[in-house]
């Protein structure tokens, strides 16, 4: 018989005993230079697409064709790097892309271009000494200060060609899509909902569906099912409303065994679908295919009802669990079901089409709810109610992208979805004069800015640096001398700036820049 220290010894065991650590920690101004290198290397890549004359970037895909693009954003989501801290500053990068898109859909590679100019500067001066808190606090001091004078700066777009010229801008010049999305807007309004598609012809088209579209997705992503992205697609489906929570499946089950005996998908809307319910639809639509989806309804206490009701009047269904209908789920008729054309529900939005609620009843409901909007007093409710209104009777614009390849349609997706983006924006805040010249004009701004130490005025002229890189950028993918351009810039007045697609200096707003 073996004793324990013999055992022990007999096994090579020394391998696993070795203590592993699962993080490389680094300090110091080694790991702020890796980081910077990752920084400039995601930089680099998205400033060459920036301007009329910035360049398209080829990016590999996992599968199929490669990706062609000139999309700042979609640049800096395809870049990860091989060394870990280069890496984390790249991430850093590719989160300010990443929020300027959720945001305000466009204007990603400028915000890239200030990232990276800030850092920079910011990481030497703490390499110097200098208080990196109070850096901080003088940047956002500056930032909020140019904030208020670009709202200063900015003017109102009202009209189409107004609104065409902002969208040809960020459509890389494209005048096609410029007018389409003017047209769009012009069809649904601006408070529309305007949505891209791949187009199955050469050229792109313009179709103005009825639907609704609002924020709320599948409470489960089990309901998916298509391979194309992570969405719920019906045709001719079912929709069942509710105000109140479904948890037992008990209430549901006439619901389901109609929409099964007519061979349609069932949709149910309602304040939440969760215990028993939820599971027995998740383990049918996994088991035997069912197809069914559950989504939360969208909105909160009163404006929950009447965005219910809106969907009950344009799918011709009746909303349960409401004061004014006392029919209960168990005892479900065919008619009390709405019905649609299409349905696609994505993890953040439903978009309704082609309800079949009568005519009559949802200009009725609209007429209602344009009373509603000159009745009240409060800002909060009109805009919830032209909202509501816009979805009802504006319709669903769809912008079909069409090309010779997939390829082409991506690409020009992505400059399709980013002028439309921008054209919204430019509706909803103005626009200020483009080619980086809104930027240089608020560097004056900076200069009788008043902090409260050294460290804070150093933050302040960071920022100030950084004003000048996008006109700087925009010019040097021109092949123009950048310094000479942001001078001249600086040297005029007003809306004068830096035309790089003509080589000229000339009034931004009035050009249609």
């Amino acid at each position: 018989m073996y004793r324990l220290p013999r055992v022990l010894r007999s096994q090579n065991l020394t391998p696993l005993l070795r203590r592993a650590y699962a993080k490389d920690v680094r300090f110091g101004p080694e790991v702020r230079g890796l980081m910077l290198q990752g920084v400039d290397i995601l930089a680099d890549a998205v400033a060459v697409t920036m301007g009329p004359k910035g360049r398209n970037v080829i990016l590999e895909q996992s599968w199929g064709s490669p990706k062609i693009t000139k999309d700042g954003v979609t640049v800096a989501k395809g870049i990860e790097l091989k060394d870990k801290f280069q890496n984390i500053g790249a991430k850093l990068v590719q989160d300010v892309a990443n929020n300027t898109n959720e945001e305000a859909g466009d204007g990603t590679t400028t915000a890239t271009v200030l990232a990276r100019a800030i850092a920079k500067e910011g990481f030497e001066k703490i390499s110097k000494g200098a208080n990196p808190i109070e850096i901080r606090r003088g940047v956002m001091l500056a930032v909020e200060t140019i904030k208020t004078h670009l709202k200063e700066l900015s003017k109102p777009v009202t009209t189409p060609e107004e609104i065409a010229q902002v969208a040809t801008i960020s459509a890389n010049g494209d005048k096609a899509v410029g007018e389409l999305i003017s047209d769009a807007m012009k069809r649904v309004g601006k408070e529309g909902v305007i949505t891209v598609k791949d187009g199955k012809t050469l050229t792109d088209e313009l179709e103005v569906i009825e639907g609704m579209k609002f924020d709320r997705g599948y409470i489960s992503p089990y309901f998916i099912n298509t391979a194309k992205g992570a969405k719920v697609e019906f045709q001719d489906a079912l929709v069942l409303l509710s105000e109140s929570k479904i948890s037992s499946i008990q209430s549901i089950i006439p619901a389901l065994e109609l929409a099964n005996s007519k061979r349609k998908p069932l949709v149910i809307l309602a304040e939440d679908v969760d215990g028993e319910a939820l599971s027995t639809l998740v383990v049918n639509r996994l088991k035997i295919g069912l197809q069914v989806a559950a989504v939360k309804a969208p909105g909160f206490g009163d404006n929950r009802k009447a965005t219910l009701q809106d969907l009950a009047v344009a799918t011709g269904g009746i909303v349960f669990g409401d004061e004014a209908s006392p029919v209960k789920l168990e005892d479900l008729q065919a008619t009390d079901l709405g019905s649609v054309g299409e349905i696609v529900i994505t993890k953040d939005d439903t978009l309704i089409l082609k309800g079949k609620g009568k005519k009559e009843d949802i200009d009725r409901r609209a007429d209602q709810i344009r009373d509603q909007i000159e009745a009240t007093t409060s800002d909060y409710e009109r805009e919830k109610l032209q909202e509501r209104l816009a979805r009802l009777a504006s319709g669903v614009a769809v912008l079909k992208v069409g090309g010779s390849s997939e390829v082409e349609v991506n690409e020009k997706k992505d400059r399709v979805t980013d002028a439309l983006n921008a054209t919204r924006a430019a509706v909803e805040e103005g626009i200020v004069p483009g080619g980086g010249t809104a930027l240089l004009r608020c560097i004056a701004v900076l200069d009788k800015l008043e902090t409260a130490n050294a460290d804070q005025a150093t933050g302040v002229e960071i920022v100030k640096k950084a004003l000048r890189q996008p006109c700087m950028t925009i010019a040097t993918n021109a092949g123009v001398d950048a310094s000479v351009v942001v001078n001249k810039v600086l040297e005029s007045s007003g809306e004068m700036g830096y035309d790089a697609m003509n080589n000229e200096y000339v009034n931004m707003i009035q050009k249609g820049e």
